[in-house]
């Protein structure tokens, strides 16, 4: 791919509808891009646990998943709602847990969501963004579709949440609080776990766990957490799987998804299996066009792993290709 000094890159800290709370949103796009039309200007979307830099702005071989769409041509804006990675976090998560119910509900993360989109149509004097949404990010980014199709040119989803009657591994159980502490150093173990065993070691390449830890946890305001590599993270997102993915209530209908689609899924995904995926990909019928492609010898954090390419250069193609609705 075009070396990163090809690439602009800037860190945006944008307003959202409540006094205080501000968004981060990293943008990349080639050197020389002032303004993208709407086919090459794409708004992206974290999942429940970790922050879009953590997720796309991670360099493993020397590129991220921005550096890659942006080498490719796009102009991208990766949002964190509120709470997560650099953006604004609600007072409630610097007091006790129990204090406060489980915050940053989804219903809150499609404001924000939309506020960042609003910021990038303004950006570029467009009226369509292109989306790309990952696990919670594939509900916030589909819910927010259904609601707003004029102003999408087209989805992108990876491993969107979808209903189950099995455990759900993002809900460990118990009693839900405001927020939690997550361990990133111990995700590995879990990780590389979805894999079969002689596959493992293979799966991140070398180096690539080590750059997402401590992209992961830079973020985190509180000292003491940051040198053990964990950091704070909110319960919103597990109180609506409660609520609606395993109460077997979809939040939203993928029958009201409008826009072309892309739907891609891990072959070893736990969280949301490839079954599950393809139950989903049969429910959007409405999509004028659209397409489902099962990574082989990928987990549910495929952005980050051996196979990763594979994935951007099937959005990226995606996307690029002309719109017929």
């Amino acid at each position: 791919m075009t070396s990163n000094t090809n690439i602009h890159s800037q860190s945006l800290m944008i307003p959202s509808d409540t006094a205080g709370i501000n968004l981060h949103v990293r943008n990349k796009r080639p050197q020389g891009m002032e303004r993208s039309d709407a086919a090459h200007t794409i708004v992206m979307m974290h999942g429940a646990t970790y922050s879009s830099t953590s997720l796309y702005d991670t360099r493993i071989e020397g590129y991220s998943f921005l550096d890659y769409l942006a080498a490719a041509g796009f102009n991208v804006y990766a949002v964190d709602v509120r709470g997560y990675g650099e953006s604004t976090r609600p007072l409630e998560m610097g007091q006790p847990a129990a204090d406060n119910p489980p915050l940053v509900r989804t219903e809150t993360a499609i404001r924000d969501f939309g506020t960042a989109v609003e910021y990038a149509i303004r950006a570029n004097d467009v009226e369509q963004v292109n989306i790309i949404g990952m696990s919670w990010g594939g509900t916030v980014t589909g819910a927010y579709t259904v609601r707003n199709a004029s102003k999408v040119r087209k989805l992108g989803l990876i491993a969107p949440q979808w209903l189950s009657d099995l455990p759900i591994p993002l809900d460990a159980g118990g009693q839900l609080h405001a927020h939690r502490v997550v361990n990133a150093s111990a995700a590995r173990t879990r990780w590389i776990g979805a894999a079969p065993e002689e596959k493992r070691e293979t799966l991140i390449p070398d180096g690539g766990f080590e750059a997402w830890l401590e992209n992961t946890v830079a973020s985190e305001p509180d000292k003491t957490l940051r040198a053990e590599q964990s950091f704070v993270a909110s319960n919103g997102p597990i109180a609506d799987v409660r609520e609606y993915w395993s109460a077997g209530k979809p939040l939203y209908e993928p029958a009201e998804i409008e826009v072309p689609l892309l739907l891609v899924l891990g072959e070893w995904d736990i969280d949301v299996p490839p079954e599950a995926g393809m139950k989903y990909f049969k429910r959007a019928v409405k999509a004028p066009f659209k397409r489902l492609v099962t990574l082989s010898e990928a987990t549910h954090m495929l952005v980050l792993e051996k196979n990763r390419e594979q994935a951007f250069r099937e959005l990226s193609v995606f996307i690029a290709a002309e719109v017929d609705r």
